[in-house]
């Protein structure tokens, strides 16, 4: 296939090893087929998008092409469905008298050539440009969806029929409004405006004078539109019919699953939450993009000797891991890149979640349902009837779960599991709050990382950022040190939305289980001097993983201060 083709290439030329291919092609095959291999090579680190994009056009002797500074003809673009430019990732580009010039990011797929030189009629004649840029262009090129701006000026409100807020509800009326043409149009569009801006949720919100849509975009909540009052009710009902869920209750909170297909043969999953506020259903949508999810663990922003130390505490036989954390702070992420590491043939691992967010093959997933007494401890009693090797536990959040999970890392299993505190050391004390014995605790558990996430400053807008020395010290940088540190803030460009952000990056306290942390446990410490002591022998502060992070260059001075405290 002339997906290996690419890869024979790269490694023919010494830029990749064999091992690297073998590996990237695995990768590839997991996920189905859907990644394409260059893709993979790039997210792994290996080659860079301008050097692969260089390479194919001096491989295949056609030249490059920077599509962002190319204006494409719309009678150029119909020739080409949207369906074939997204199957083989291709743009139409110009056309001159038969011959149809198009940009491709993989010259060695002779295949989707040959298909379309069938389909047209025209001679092919093929120009390079990046993975990146085709994607682009063809999102601009082939989006037939308007603006949230345009259709909430195209909506007829007139037109609509809509439930006030009184008590009786009329179902069918409902469920009428919801299949309203503009109604499914909106709710579509919020959909997919969230994917195409990598929104992490979506919330809806109803109040008594107005009602607001903003999505999480890198940790932060921007407003996206203000639909009418008048359409309260039938938006709620749209998106609770998608998730199949009662649109007659309105008092209770409820739970559910949206799932569409995008282009290319990619689904996304939309977990649904319904919670009845005072004015109304508040929603939010937490997005599931199985495609995106990091699982290798050096890419995730552990620093070197935090990820060793976090490696060697996964490979033992037994102990309890816990990984800490408020929500949304990346904890489900660890523990899914641990347990992609750790899920070999030779080892039976299960998982109690709530929800499950992601499934894997090889990986006994178990969703909780608590109204049926489906609940983690219940669970944790059943996978230790079931020859378990590795448990995960989705969160601990009582004593009997607790319990379970100490018992289960003392007798021979390996335990991850999460909770909710704010750094390493106050873990500890949370579990001698829950009921667990310090002995319990000091024996149990051979790791405890927390973490936070912060938003990484924008390679391509990245300006030099003056911050007082005086502020810095303060802040923890030491005081030797001050006067030369170099901090790096965005100044904001179109491919960050002018936030000077894109993407996110973890601040990491990862803290052993160490004899002296033991001993202190057992003879009763408090957080403070667990703290203290850890500090003492190196255990890197969530601060001061923010502090190496913003001397790399990867987050700024005032991300570092957003998320995490000063040391005491």
């Amino acid at each position: 296939m002339h997906v290996s083709r690419l890869g024979e290439l790269l490694v023919k030329n010494n830029i990749i090893t064999k091992e690297q291919l073998t590996k990237a092609l695995q990768e590839q095959k997991e996920a189905g087929g859907q990644q394409r291999l260059g893709s993979i090579l790039i997210k792994n680190g290996l080659i860079s998008e301008p050097d692969l994009t260089s390479f194919l056009s001096k491989q295949y002797g056609f030249p490059s092409i920077n599509l962002q500074e190319f204006e494409v003809d719309q009678a150029v673009v119909k020739i080409i469905p949207v369906d074939i430019a997204q199957k083989y990732q291709i743009v139409p580009v110009n056309r001159s008298g038969g011959t149809l010039i198009i940009a491709m990011c993989d010259p060695s797929n002779i295949f989707a050539i040959d298909d379309i030189k069938f389909m047209t009629g025209y001679n092919i004649e093929v120009v390079v440009a990046s993975e990146t840029a085709i994607k682009a262009a063809i999102d601009k090129l082939y989006d037939q969806s308007a603006s949230l701006a345009d259709v909430m000026n195209d909506l007829e409100l007139d037109d609509l029929e809509v439930v006030g807020d009184e008590e009786d509800i009329d179902v069918s009326s409902l469920e009428r409004a919801t299949e309203d043409a503009p109604v499914v149009k909106l709710v579509n569009l919020i959909l997919t405006d969230a994917i195409k801006k990598k929104a992490s949720d979506i919330h809806i919100e109803p109040y008594e004078r107005s009602f607001r849509v903003r999505y999480r975009i890198d940790g932060i909540l921007y407003e996206v539109m203000k639909p009418p009052m008048k359409l309260k009710n039938a938006i709620t009902s749209r998106i609770k019919i998608m998730a199949e869920l009662d649109i007659a209750e309105r008092r209770l909170p409820q739970d559910g699953r949206i799932k569409i297909k995008l282009g290319g043969g990619k689904d996304m999953d939309f977990r649904v939450s319904v919670l009845p506020t005072l004015f109304g259903e508040k929603i939010v949508m937490r997005l599931l993009d199985k495609s995106n999810l990091q699982l290798d663990m050096t890419k995730l922003g552990y620093e070197e000797e935090a990820l060793a130390n976090f490696q060697r505490e996964i490979h033992k036989p037994f102990g309890m891991v816990l990984v800490t954390g408020p929500t949304g702070s990346g904890k489900t992420v660890s523990l899914y890149s641990a347990l992609s590491e750790l899920n070999k043939v030779s080892e039976n691992i299960s998982t109690a979640e709530d929800p499950v967010e992601f499934n894997f093959a090889g990986i006994n997933q178990v969703q909780m349902h608590e109204d049926i007494g489906l609940n983690f401890a219940a669970a944790l009693r059943s996978f230790l009837r079931q020859d378990p090797d590795i448990i995960m536990i989705g969160e601990i959040r009582d004593f009997e779960t607790a319990e379970i999970g100490v018992k289960a890392a003392l007798t021979g299993h390996l335990v991850l599991s999460t909770l909710h505190t704010n750094d390493a050391p106050s873990t500890i004390n949370r579990l001698l709050n829950m009921g667990i014995e310090p002995f319990l605790v000091a024996s149990a558990v051979n790791l405890i990382t927390a973490q936070r996430l912060a938003r990484r400053v924008c390679q391509d807008c990245k300006v030099v950022e003056e911050i007082p020395v005086k502020a810095l010290i303060t802040a923890g940088v030491p005081a030797e040190e001050a006067p030369s540190f170099v901090c790096y803030k965005g100044a904001g460009c179109p491919k960050c939305n002018g936030t000077g952000y894109k993407g996110r990056v973890g601040f990491y306290q990862v803290m052993p289980m160490l004899e002296e942390i033991r001993e202190l446990i057992l003879n009763g410490a408090n957080t403070a001097e667990i703290k203290r002591e850890s500090m003492r022998l190196g255990i890197k502060t969530m601060r001061q993983s923010g502090l190496t992070k913003l001397k790399e260059g990867v987050t700024s001075f005032e991300e570092v201060l957003r998320v995490t405290v000063a040391d005491d």
